[in-house]
């Protein structure tokens, strides 16, 4: 009886596991377009640009997760990816910033920020030093193997990212002024 009720529960149960994850869809500054990525299966991504009609396009690939925050432009060509929770890199390296040069942690040198196009091609990427100023580094929330950087996100208090009227996805690093990305 036992095995039987088990066997039931766990076939009840794997369905509810495979469920298809989506991220919130998020609306283009203009109103027309929505875009979504949509998480099949551990590993397995589709992006999704939307319109009320149904998909306008979509293509396979992680370019991110269900927790991060995604913008559509307003001809619904390209995408920003914010990502509030970063993999720390592996690598630190030394940049020049005017003359003088800045050593970028291992924990910095990862992407927080990408624009894609249409066919999932990387267009640009954003790191923490081209957003923050290295003074400002400290205020970073640091977990065993992440980071936190984004205001408004994950308990860190803040007006959250958004798209503005002119078609900027505007943000606030932690301890620094507002950035805003151009599609």
């Amino acid at each position: 009886m036992r095995l039987t009720l088990s066997l039931v529960l766990l076939g009840v149960a794997l369905p509810a596991f495979a469920a298809e994850r989506t991220s919130k869809a998020r609306v283009s500054a203009n109103g027309a377009f929505s875009v979504r990525l949509v998480e099949v299966a551990p590993g397995q991504c589709r992006l999704e640009m939307l319109q009320e009609s149904g998909v306008v396009w979509q293509f396979s690939g992680c370019i991110g997760t269900v927790n991060d925050l995604y913008f559509a432009s307003n001809d619904g060509e390209r995408v920003w990816v914010l990502m509030p929770l970063v993999e720390k890199g592996k690598r630190s390296l030394v940049e020049k910033q005017g003359r003088r040069k800045v050593r970028v942690p291992a924990w910095a040198n990862a992407p927080v920020a990408a624009l894609y196009g249409r066919t999932g091609e990387k267009l640009k990427e954003m790191r923490l030093p081209e957003l923050m100023a290295p003074k400002q580094w400290g205020e970073v929330r640091q977990l065993q193997g992440h980071f936190k950087w984004l205001e408004g996100t994950l308990g860190i208090p803040g007006t959250g990212p958004r798209l503005t009227d002119d078609e900027k996805v505007e943000f606030e690093p932690v301890a620094s002024k507002t950035q805003r990305l151009s599609f």
